[in-house]
């Protein structure tokens, strides 16, 4: 049951909704498109100052459409793994403040990775994901978004990955999140099978975890997961769209996580292409989600309201490249560093595009800097909220001003990562640590070893070069903007198991040095 408490902020919002001057007679569609582990160059779309091989090795020209209808950022970032992403998506939270700092699965534990580590112990987090009831443990109470837009008369549809809680919370189900229908979504964080004919895995000797639910009637068909969830979703759209009721439409993708199977309508002109089993049958994974994006938006235009929908495309982190990739480790988002995992761009920098008809310029490119919590206030101002009683401390900023061309990002605000956990594989800027992005400059405080680095990512987005030594006085100017935001939020750490002490915040290794 609700608590009472949750039901007055509901009402709270309505009656703040209603009274907003701004909002519209006839509200807007949103359609939220997110997928999952896509990297910054996994498209056809450059989202960098020139064109790279991985742009050319990809097809996707339905995000080229989408390109050329709205705007292109050049500059979005999300959190380096999954349910942090999601979370922060569904609060308007930074990691460090909701503590879902790991992907979640399993109920009141951490992951196996993080229970032996060599030199830390790491902090129990909210290993139970997000939960819009007070009281449930090791959960973050919130106002989700889509019971925000729920509250004013949008109908929520959710489509695809869920993964906001451990299995057996009710985060788990985003049922309980303010969806009205949901297509498919649950605790787990990628399907055991992408194929029908293998009913998405559910059966016999497969993943019970990972079997997708929900789609018993495309079981034994030759139909890939990305096309089934988007049919149900536009089927779930019909019923709302004939009575003009707006619609938050989250299409939340599972590809293109792992497995990398084959989308069987796409995948041979990528062997023609000469590319490995592997990156051929990952190309049309990319290529399958960008079919989905090109149906929506047929979708839309064939209902005639087009012109009154909203899509925002997005990424939840930086692409595989650690490992069950083809190829050379560590190199598929290159000229970025590492990926998904990684506290360095290649991990956290993502493909974000935004049509809002009538309020962005057709074909223009943003560098305005975005992380994903910045969705959260961004979607609700959409929808003409203008004020919204949160239960939740929300961090997050709109970016309506730069979508309308009022305005250009100055540089002067911080974006914050923290990480006090284990991923579990290792590679380039993998593990334990947190980051701050302010203007050009970039620093990074690696929690293990207590390293610092510091970049200019407008002189070298690909993190070569370490300025630490160089410039020390930058390198402490971060420090201290970083340590003062962990501080506030009251972010976990680890605990060094050598000294049996937290491990310090950045800048209280200069004020130790000092002393």
């Amino acid at each position: 049951m609700k608590s009472i408490v949750y039901y007055l902020i509901a009402a709270a919002f309505i009656l703040a909704s209603c009274e907003s001057e701004e909002l519209q007679e006839k509200p807007p569609n949103i359609v939220l498109f997110l997928v999952d582990d896509m990297g910054w160059q996994d498209t056809s779309v450059p989202f960098w100052k020139e064109r790279t091989p991985f742009n050319d090795r990809y097809h996707t020209p339905n995000m080229e459409r989408l390109a050329v209808a709205g705007m292109k950022f050049t500059q979005a970032y999300a959190t380096h793994v999954c349910s942090p992403s999601r979370v922060s998506l569904m609060t308007g939270m930074n990691a460090a403040r909701h503590r879902v700092t790991n992907w979640t699965l399993k109920k009141d534990s951490l992951q196996p990775m993080e229970k032996d580590h060599d030199s830390l112990e790491f902090p129990m987090w909210n290993v139970n994901g997000m939960s819009p009831f007070a009281g449930d443990s090791l959960a973050v109470h919130a106002m989700p978004l889509p019971q925000a837009l729920h509250d004013v008369g949008y109908y929520t549809v959710h489509s695809g990955k869920a993964h906001l809680g451990a299995i057996g919370t009710p985060g788990a189900d985003p049922l309980n999140l303010g969806f009205d229908v949901n297509i498919a979504g649950h605790a787990a964080g990628a399907p055991a099978s992408y194929l029908g004919t293998e009913n998405f895995g559910n059966g016999e000797g497969q993943n019970e975890f990972a079997a997708v639910p929900g789609l018993e009637k495309y079981y034994g068909r030759d139909i890939f997961l990305t096309e089934a969830i988007t049919e149900e979703a536009l089927r779930a759209l019909d019923s709302v769209v004939t009575i003009a009721q707006p619609f938050f439409l989250y299409m939340s993708h599972y590809a293109v996580h792992t497995p990398i199977m084959a989308d069987e309508r796409f995948v041979q002109k990528y062997y023609e292409k000469g590319l490995d089993s592997i990156e051929a049958r990952y190309a049309s994974l990319v290529e399958g989600m960008d079919k989905s994006l090109g149906d929506i938006m047929d979708y839309m235009e064939q209902k005639n309201i087009a012109d009154n929908t909203i899509i925002l495309f997005m990424s939840d982190n930086g692409g595989l490249s650690a490992h069950g990739r083809g190829g050379a480790l560590n190199t598929h988002n290159k000229p970025l560093a590492s990926g998904k995992g990684s506290m360095y761009e290649g991990g956290i920098r993502e493909p974000m595009l935004v049509k809002w008809p009538d309020k962005t310029e057709p074909g223009s490119v943003s560098k305005y800097q975005v992380i994903i919590e910045d969705f959260y206030p961004t979607i609700l101002k959409m929808a003409g909220i203008d004020s919204l009683q949160t239960l939740q401390k929300v961090d997050g900023q709109s970016f309506t001003a730069a979508l309308t061309g009022e305005k250009e990002y100055a540089g002067v605000r911080p974006l914050f990562w923290h990480y006090p956990n284990e991923w579990g594989v290792e590679g380039p800027g993998i593990g334990a640590a947190s980051a701050v992005r302010k203007g050009d400059w970039k620093f990074i405080y690696f929690h293990a070893s207590r390293k610092m680095e510091l970049y200019n990512l407008a002189a070298d987005i690909g993190e070569t070069t370490n300025l630490f030594e160089e410039d020390s006085e930058k390198a402490k100017e971060l420090a201290e903007v970083l340590s003062k935001h962990l501080k506030a939020v009251g972010a976990q750490m680890p605990i060094d198991k050598a000294t049996g002490e937290k491990v310090e915040y950045p800048i209280e290794l200069w004020e130790d040095d000092a002393e």
